[in-house]
C-alpha cells in the first residue's frame, strides 16, 4: 500500500505538469483519495487500539512486576512502532493528494 500511494502521487505529479487536466482525471483523483481516507481510518482506529493495548501491558508490568508482562510490553511497543510509521506515511500522502486536487483545480480553472 505504501509504494502504491508514493507511485499514484508521482504519477499525478507528472500529470501534472502537462497542460491537460481532464474532468475524468479529477473525478479519478477523488476516488484514490476517498480510497486512501478510508484506509487512513482503518489504521487510525488499528493503531489506537494498538497503542491502547501497548499502554495497558505496560501499567500491568508495573502492577504486577512481571518479567513477562514487561516482555510483552517490549514485543508491542517494537510493533508500534512500524504501526505508526505506516500512518504517517498515510497522512502525508494524502495531504499531497490534497495539494494535487487543489493544482488540479487551478489548472481547470485557468482554461
Amino acid at each position: 500500500m505504501k509504494k502504491g500511494i508514493q507511485k499514484y502521487i508521482q504519477t499525478v505529479g507528472e500529470e501534472l505538469e502537462k497542460e491537460k487536466i481532464s474532468n475524468q482525471m479529477i473525478e479519478k483523483h477523488l476516488h484514490y483519495i476517498a480510497f486512501y481516507q478510508h484506509e487512513r481510518l482503518v489504521h487510525l482506529l488499528v493503531t489506537i487500539t494498538f497503542a491502547f493495548l501497548t499502554f495497558l501491558t505496560l501499567f500491568s508490568a508495573l502492577f504486577f512486576e512481571s518479567l513477562l508482562w514487561y516482555l510483552l510490553f517490549l514485543i508491542c511497543f517494537f510493533l508500534l512502532i512500524p504501526y505508526i510509521l505506516y500512518y504517517y506515511t498515510l497522512e502525508n500522502g494524502i495531504q499531497k493528494m490534497y495539494h494535487q486536487y487543489e493544482k488540479m483545480l487551478d489548472k481547470k480553472e485557468e482554461k
